[in-house]
């Protein structure tokens, strides 16, 4: 865990992220955040961020009594977090400590950023942070996050929800989605990349995309997206179209529409865009200045295109992209 230092490059000091874990915590949220945030990253040559574990006890008992974990800080870690990653654990029923409630609501006061998995969704909206801001919720819970909450927006269907200076994932593997996706803004999306490569998982998928599949996935025929996917990364300069996809994968447009709605919870052509568009973010952090080079090679288009799909997908203009991400940028 990157805990020694809290420099960078030049000096600069690391983003805090703080996970606090409280009884009956799961351990593999508690995994997740440790690989995304407080592992060193020597592919990188620079350290992402600093990254603590806290707890309101010297002594942790955690999920069903798996282990206790000892020897980390203690709860005043929380004031130091510029992202603060809440306590998940399964008992949802059970009130969370007045003291870790405490802390979430001074953290939220100041401006530090929020994150729930799975379960911390429920400690947010009891602390109160929740309050008429969206979330999500691993889709057991739903019914009862509703009850217990219902000024809280819950969408129970989608992986994440990303409403600013609170997140939340729904469940375990979401977990990783999320923790991926806080890599993405703020280190950019090469970075995101470099970091799911070495945790050898899927580089994005949206937040947007459903929890589970809906129908299940017969044996045969291999109905399997893989093939089609990887050809078309290949080819994301060239003309593809869905109809040239489908072709592809020898069906109809109608069949690659269902069973791209039942693996990936999108629609072919909203795939394709977003594949392109993080290939045209890969290509401002590698150096390539020119915004027309930049569409031709990821297939948007043109540079007035590329501007208003970067406007649209990620609030920024290429040329902002480029000075918070572009070569040289720490």
């Amino acid at each position: 865990m990157a805990q020694e230092s809290s420099q960078g490059w030049h000096g600069a000091r690391l983003h805090r992220v703080v996970v606090i874990v409280d009884e009956n915590s799961n351990p593999f949220e508690l995994g997740c955040a440790t690989e995304v945030f407080g592992l060193r990253r020597p592919e990188l040559g620079r350290e992402l961020y600093e990254f603590r574990l806290c707890s309101p006890e010297p002594r942790t008992l955690m999920r069903d009594g798996f282990f206790t974990l000892t020897g980390v800080a203690g709860l005043e870690a929380a004031e130091e977090a510029d992202t603060l990653i809440v306590p998940n654990r399964p008992d949802t029923e059970v009130p969370r400590r007045p003291a870790v409630l405490d802390a979430v609501r001074r953290a939220h006061a100041r401006g530090a950023r929020l994150v729930g998995f799975c379960s911390g969704a429920f400690t947010l909206a009891e602390a109160g942070v929740l309050d008429g801001r969206r979330a999500t919720a691993h889709w057991q819970w739903a019914e009862d996050f509703r009850a217990r909450f219902p000024s809280v927006r819950l969408e129970p269907d989608v992986l994440f929800v990303d409403d600013g200076d609170i997140l939340t994932a729904a469940g375990s593997a979401a977990a990783l989605d999320l923790g991926l996706h806080l890599v993405r803004r703020d280190h950019g999306a090469e970075v995101a990349n470099a970091v799911s490569r070495r945790l050898v998982f899927a580089a994005h998928r949206e937040g947007g995309q459903r929890q589970f599949v809906e129908r299940p996935m017969p044996d045969l025929p291999d109905e399997s997206l893989a093939p089609v996917l990887a050809w078309a990364q290949e080819r994301l300069d060239a003309p593809l179209t869905v109809a040239g996809l489908a072709a592809r994968a020898a069906v109809s447009p109608a069949t690659l529409h269902r069973r791209f709605q039942a693996q990936l919870g999108t629609t072919p052509l909203t795939w394709l865009t977003r594949e392109r568009l993080a290939l045209a973010c890969r290509l401002i952090e590698r150096g390539e200045a020119r915004f027309e080079v930049v569409a031709r090679r990821s297939g948007i288009g043109t540079a007035a295109h590329l501007r208003a799909l970067m406007r649209r997908e990620t609030g920024i203009t290429p040329s902002a992209y480029r000075s918070r991400f572009g070569p040289g940028v720490k």
